[in-house]
């Protein structure tokens, strides 16, 4: 035997025990991790809003006949910043718009960070770009200050008009800026105060719960967490700042095999989506289905008078109603159990999606559908 033989034989002999090995240790494909189901309560985001002015526009602002408050907002801020202006001066401020400024404070924010602000119009500004966005106190739901916006606005868009002809790309009345707002306090949270923690899953599954629960207890030793409903388990922390981190980070990596979600489908009423997940079966059932259309055409009619019968010409109408109703044969759909089986049954049909809804609520209303109807 030749070396190219033996080396030939070697390989197949390597590639035969990774296949096998591959059979009998299968990789878990649907772990998943406990950050992606899970969140810990009390550490979240919170909103912040704040009113502010956009000067520096191309003449591209508010109209003050309309939109008087953007002229009172001014002569407030020309207050403020020791300038007086006479009661009743008309202000002409076409660079001058009214925005709403919203942002979003992330957990564990200090005072000094950096945030990006949202800048939208408020009033009828035709465009913010080249705008600058005057100091903003960005206010939570307590109505407390938890930072300051101010900045140049980038707006993803462009647009010109003349002589009653205009051209825009994309939106011009909001824009962004990057970086533009400063914390000026934090918000407390609560997971250092207290010995334990809740982990709060996205969806309310006793299976998932009691999983959660033991992957903890495994890694962590028993007793650590404890499922406490179908949405929360609790977990006991370490006492130090450090440990405790180090501990949420550990769990938040930890593998989750992840529970079969209950059958359900989503049925989007404006668009006519149905999306449906993998535990959706189908029972056997015969369905017929056919179109019912009614066209209605009207035709105006003149009937005009003899020449000198001093008459009036009369305008009536005359309707066309057609009915067409399409015949649908009855069709047995087998007993399917898994999605694949649901989507070949669906498609032998040959519905179009808002028919589709009506026959899916008729199949649950059977019995033959094991999923539950959501309309979003």
């Amino acid at each position: 035997m030749t070396t190219t033989d033996r080396l030939l034989r070697l390989l197949i002999t390597l590639a035969f025990a990774a296949a096998s090995a591959a059979l009998w240790w299968p990789v878990d494909a649907q772990a998943i991790r406990l950050k992606e189901i899970a969140s810990v309560q009390g550490v979240r985001s919170n909103q912040l809003v704040g009113y502010g002015l956009v000067v520096g526009l191309d003449g591209t602002g508010d109209q003050t006949t309309q939109t008087p408050f953007t002229a009172q907002s001014v002569q407030a801020m020309l207050q403020q910043l020791g300038i007086s202006v006479p009661a009743g001066t008309p202000m002409q401020l076409k660079n001058v718009a009214a925005v709403l400024v919203t942002a979003t404070l992330p957990p564990f924010a200090q005072p000094g960070q950096a945030i990006d602000v949202a800048v939208s119009s408020l009033g009828n500004a035709k465009s913010l770009r080249g705008g600058t966005l005057i100091a903003t106190p960005l206010k939570g739901a307590d109505g407390q200050i938890y930072a300051m916006a101010q900045g140049n606005l980038l707006v993803g868009g462009a647009g010109a008009s003349a002589g009653g002809s205009k051209v825009q790309i994309n939106h011009l009345s909001a824009g962004r800026v990057p970086n533009g707002a400063t914390v000026e306090r934090g918000v407390p949270t609560p997971w250092m105060q207290q010995p334990f923690i809740q982990y709060d899953l996205q969806a309310d599954d006793f299976n998932t719960a009691r999983q959660v629960a033991d992957a903890i207890n495994r890694l962590k030793g028993a007793g650590t967490a404890e499922a406490l409903s179908g949405r929360s388990v609790s977990v006991k922390l370490p006492d130090s700042p450090g440990a405790r981190v180090a501990f949420l980070a550990d769990l938040e990596n930890l593998n989750i095999d992840r529970a079969t979600p209950a059958a359900k489908v989503i049925i989007n009423a404006r668009t006519g989506s149905i999306v449906l997940n993998q535990s959706v079966t189908l029972g056997p059932c015969a369905v017929a289905h056919g179109s019912l259309s009614v066209t209605i055409n009207s035709t105006p009619v003149i009937s005009q008078p003899a020449p000198l019968s001093q008459g009036e010409t009369v305008v009536t109408e005359k309707a066309d109603i057609q009915i067409n109703q399409q015949p649908g044969s009855l069709i047995q759909m087998p007993a399917g159990s898994k999605l694949t089986d649901v989507v070949k049954a669906l498609n032998t049909l040959g519905a179009t999606p808002q028919d589709l809804v009506a026959i899916l609520q008729a199949m649950k209303a059977a019995g033959a559908l094991q999923a539950d109807l959501e309309v979003i």
